[in-house]
């Protein structure tokens, strides 16, 4: 999961404007338009070069890419929004849409979205490739000092199930860490 999952935003970013510039040299005349990507998506011809998932995206989400309303989507808007994606991450909502169209694996995305909210430390409603790799380190780590106190535990139970006597907030048991199956 540490690889995909970390390396999706740009993976996102790298599809997008690898559609966006297939689409754009289809219609070099019109630009990318909301019925040239319909047209685009429809033609048989296209469908071992044009990837589908982004360019539904692009679809359903046109009128977000069309910034100045001039009904395409313009070059410029294009890397303004490759560039928001690159630094400042993706929402919820664009991850679930490219998970319903088929663009990324169905596990790595509900990974995400389950820990989303843990994954999004500046609490700006996104989450970038950053944040995704140091919450899926802070998961191996814990995954690795889990299976050494298990060892442990088999002398020592108070490892696995904790310790009755101690009831600082930072006392350890297997059993209560909530990352252990994010890797699984």
């Amino acid at each position: 999961m540490a690889g995909t999952g970390s390396s999706i935003v740009n993976s996102i970013t790298s599809g997008l404007s690898n559609t966006y510039a297939y689409l754009a040299s289809l219609y070099p005349q019109d630009g990318v338009t909301y019925k040239n990507i319909s047209a685009a998506r429809s033609d048989q011809t296209n469908y071992l070069t044009l990837n589908q998932s982004f360019a539904s995206y692009f679809q359903n989400n046109f009128a977000s890419f069309d910034k100045d309303g001039d009904g395409k989507i313009s070059a410029d808007e294009m890397d303004k929004f490759s560039q928001t994606l690159s630094t400042a991450g993706v929402s919820k909502d664009e991850l679930s849409q490219l998970a319903m169209s088929g663009a990324y694996s169905a596990n790595t995305i509900s990974k995400i979205l389950e820990n989303f909210d843990e994954m999004d430390t500046n609490h700006d409603g996104r989450v970038t490739s950053a944040e995704i790799a140091a919450f899926s380190h802070d998961c191996n780590k814990q995954e690795m000092m889990d299976e050494a106190n298990y060892r442990k535990a088999t002398s020592d139970m108070t490892v696995f199930y904790g310790s009755d006597t101690d009831s600082t907030p930072d006392s350890y048991s297997i059993l209560s860490y909530r990352y252990k199956n994010y890797n699984k």
